[in-house]
């Protein structure tokens, strides 16, 4: 059939009378001569056009040219960006995690917020960007069209009229996971309310063309009770809600965002196969209704796209908003784990074979959660969720990952600058049989979730343990001298008291170590914030 298709298209496309070469050829001539031109007029001929031979190299350039639309039909080019969070006590300055982001050429970047910070940071920079409107903001967008509209005023019209230091931003992600099951009806009753009025603040702005509007969703949004993905469907009390979430993304022509988590398979239920998680070809496939499925990345894609075509919506593309593997904190939840996992993600993603239920059709985008380590992170669901970056705190990669850099190793962040070299460790000459007490006070405040069972550092000896947490509090309060006291039980030191894979951090010279000083970016920053929040009192 392929060679009948490019035998075809070649032979329609030689059909090159006499005439019309003849024309061209006249055509030259007098270019060549610099002689009037003169039309050339057909003449009736008594014997039957000739054709003429067509350029050997012509065929081969059509050939070629035939194979490109043909493939261009059967191959979706995907793009791998990054969760760029910022829940962290000394976050990496936004300036420094932009030339992370290029030197590694990740040219994708999704945000939880529209930090007007992070958002300079990112002006001329090429990248691509996600913002995010915090659930706490759905309530008050939802009822006044004039917050919606301060809002897009506020955090993107001014990025469209910068001159060249534009922000490319792509999407508004509306809420972050609204429908968790752990939420319950907290954030649903507002969500399609706060959509429809920030497309109509879109509109007014002339930005709807350029910006579209989407939903990060949990995947506990969707279910199978069977575990096989053609019983795939939503939550039922998700049904109406998200039913005019699909029609609004459909009318709009707006992907729709989903996070997928392997790991959690894997922490939930000790009797996932951690094989069939890493995309091993040595798992135990699953096989349902004759699609065979040999990994969980494909299993949990297709329940969705079984749900969504449930609904009446099979074709809506689909971007993966977040997926990761975290590195510490939990059992499984290591680097090398991690690193397997990511280059079995990757090399699937970059195959384009797509999952059973959607061939040759992967999803549109994805962003891997999450870029950079966060010590402020919410822990309900485990500590390992401090964990998710394919890079630390600091900005060094712990695993190399291919994000369109090839075998290259990944670029670790330059000329970070960090609190002096010291650390609050046990002092060993006191009397320490009550230090638990300061030990539990200490991580009650600060992240000491590598102690966890399977941590990097939950096997170090005590009282080396305690140390670990007396040196996180004292890192958190910026290395104040106070902080190492713990009742005479504390002692400052200048020797790194890290033990094998785990790390006692010195924390970063940033926001929360130097940004007390009024800058002018920073009044920027806080009259910004102030603006919107008085517009808000006011307007609902």
């Amino acid at each position: 059939m392929f060679n009948f298709l490019c035998l075809d298209f070649l032979t329609k496309s030689t059909r090159f009378s006499y005439t019309r070469a003849a024309h061209f050829t006249h055509l030259s001539y007098h270019l060549k001569t610099k002689t009037p031109h003169k039309p050339h007029k057909p003449q009736k001929h008594k014997h039957p056009t000739k054709i003429l031979p067509m350029p050997r190299n012509l065929h081969s350039i059509l050939f070629f040219f035939t194979i490109s639309l043909i493939i261009s039909q059967w191959i979706v080019v995907s793009s791998i960006g990054v969760n760029w969070g910022t829940s962290a006590s000394h976050p990496l300055p936004p300036d420094k995690v932009v030339e992370l982001l290029k030197s590694n050429g990740i040219n994708k970047v999704k945000l939880f917020d529209a930090d007007p910070i992070v958002l300079e940071s990112l002006s001329g920079s090429g990248i691509s960007v996600i913002v995010g409107i915090p659930n706490s903001l759905l309530r008050s967008l939802s009822s006044s069209k004039k917050v919606s509209d301060s809002w897009v005023h506020d955090n993107l019209t001014r990025y469209f009229s910068n001159g060249g230091r534009t922000v490319r931003i792509e999407y508004i992600a509306v809420g972050d996971e609204p429908f968790l099951q752990s939420y319950g009806k907290q954030f649903q009753p507002f969500l399609v309310g706060a959509l429809t009025n920030i497309q109509i603040a879109l509109t007014k702005a002339k930005l709807d063309k350029k910006v579209k509007v989407v939903v990060p969703c949990n995947s506990d949004a969707f279910l199978s009770e069977s575990g096989l993905p053609s019983k795939g469907h939503f939550r039922p009390d998700l049904n109406k809600t998200m039913n005019q979430l699909l029609t609004f993304l459909s009318k709009h022509q707006s992907p729709f965002f989903i996070n997928i988590y392997p790991f959690l398979s894997i922490h939930q239920n000790k009797n996932t196969s951690l094989d069939f998680a890493l995309f091993k070809p040595t798992a135990h496939s699953l096989n349902d209704s004759h699609r065979t499925y040999k990994n969980s990345f494909d299993l949990s894609f297709d329940t969705l796209v079984t749900a969504l075509s449930k609904v009446g919506f099979p074709d809506i593309e689909i971007v993966v908003g977040q997926i990761g593997w975290p590195t510490d904190g939990a059992l499984n939840a290591s680097s090398s784990i991690a690193q397997n996992f990511m280059k079995g993600l990757v090399d699937h993603l970059q195959s384009r074979l797509g999952t059973p239920l959607r061939p040759r059709k992967p999803p549109l985008d994805m962003y891997i959660f999450s870029l950079l380590d966060e010590n402020q992170r919410n822990i309900t669901t485990g500590n390992f969720e401090r964990h998710w970056g394919v890079f630390t705190f600091d900005g060094q990669a712990k695993y190399n990952i291919d994000f369109g850099q090839g075998s290259r190793k990944l670029m670790n962040a330059q000329n970070v600058e960090y609190l002096p070299s010291s650390w609050c460790v046990v002092n060993n000459n006191k009397d320490v049989s009550n230090v638990a007490g300061s030990a539990l006070k200490a991580c009650s405040a600060a992240d000491c979730s590598a102690l966890s069972p399977g941590g990097s550092c939950f096997n170090i000896t005590w009282p080396g343990n305690v140390s670990y947490a007396f040196n996180s509090y004292y890192q958190l309060q910026n290395q104040r001298a106070d902080s190492c006291d713990f009742n005479g039980l504390g002692l400052i030191t200048t020797v790194d008291p890290s033990v094998g894979r785990c790390r006692f951090a010195v924390e970063l010279r940033t926001s929360a170590s130097i940004a007390l000083e009024w800058t002018p970016l920073l009044w920027r920053r806080l009259l910004m914030l102030a603006s919107f929040y008085v517009c808000l009192f006011w307007l609902t």
